[in-house]
């Protein structure tokens, strides 16, 4: 079957247009790096791998403090 391209849509859309307007106008005029425009977005993007980064360390430094004095090893 072809189908013509000048075929009108028939179903509503999801969102209204006059809402995507609104999103697209605030996410282009932002002055911020991509990856930090929404309003959640600092936490996951910053201070989820900061805090990451954080614990692997500390627990990278207790097994190494735990290996040097003997702590916590099987007989």
């Amino acid at each position: 079957m072809w189908f013509s391209a000048q075929k009108k849509m028939t179903e509503p859309p999801f969102v209204p247009r006059e809402y995507v307007l609104k999103k697209q106008q605030f996410y282009q005029n932002i002055r911020k790096h991509t990856y930090l425009k929404g309003p959640y977005d600092k936490i996951t993007s910053v201070a989820i791998p900061i805090t990451l980064a954080v614990t692997a360390l500390s627990m990278i430094g207790r097994g190494i403090y735990n290996m040097s004095h003997g702590i916590g090893k099987k007989e």
